[in-house]
């Protein structure tokens, strides 16, 4: 799942596909007849979207938006990122955030408080596709395909082919 990349001792290369299936596996083995599935914009989503082809479940998939919540709102204003659309009871539901990677914890307070603007689950869980450390809040994933150790100076994105593959870009901050 993690290999060192050919001529570059030490880079990082996530096979996406292999960790998307992992994830996955997991998921399956945390659904319940409740469970509603709730990506995180954008990579989030996209996981969610899929998994819920995936694993057949009726309906479209939830999207969760950061943007309102932000505790840095003041600096990043709106972005053109994908708004919150749940197609399903919030109240009661087992719902499940799905994210692509799981960093500082802040965009997972986010989206909590998004979520319980539109009622309140019966629990909330986390499942992840890599959690990279680096909490500056106390959240944790319920599961982690992967956990991976990045300087704070990389970011890691999920990225999305035309045909719905999955890869990772790793990319130096500026």
């Amino acid at each position: 799942m993690t290999t060192p990349s050919p001529g570059m001792p030490g880079s990082l290369v996530l096979d996406a596909e292999a960790l998307y299936r992992e994830l996955l596996r997991g998921v399956r083995s945390m659904l319940t007849p409740s469970t509603r599935l709730a990506g995180i914009a954008s990579g989030g989503a996209w996981l969610a979207e899929r998994l819920q082809k995936d694993l057949g479940l009726e309906g479209p998939a939830g999207v969760l938006s950061s943007v309102m919540h932000r505790d840095d709102f003041a600096q990043r204003g709106l972005s053109a990122s994908a708004q919150t659309a749940l197609p399903f009871d919030v109240n009661g539901a087992d719902v499940l955030v799905l994210d692509d990677v799981l960093y500082t914890g802040r965009t997972i307070r986010a989206v909590l408080n998004e979520l319980f603007d539109y009622g309140r689950p019966a629990s909330v869980r986390l499942a992840v596709l890599v959690d990279r450390g680096g909490r500056e809040l106390p959240v944790q994933a319920d599961f982690a395909a992967a956990r991976v150790a990045l300087p704070a100076a990389q970011s890691l994105a999920l990225a999305r082919g035309d045909s719905g593959t999955f890869q990772f870009q790793v990319q130096d901050k500026d």
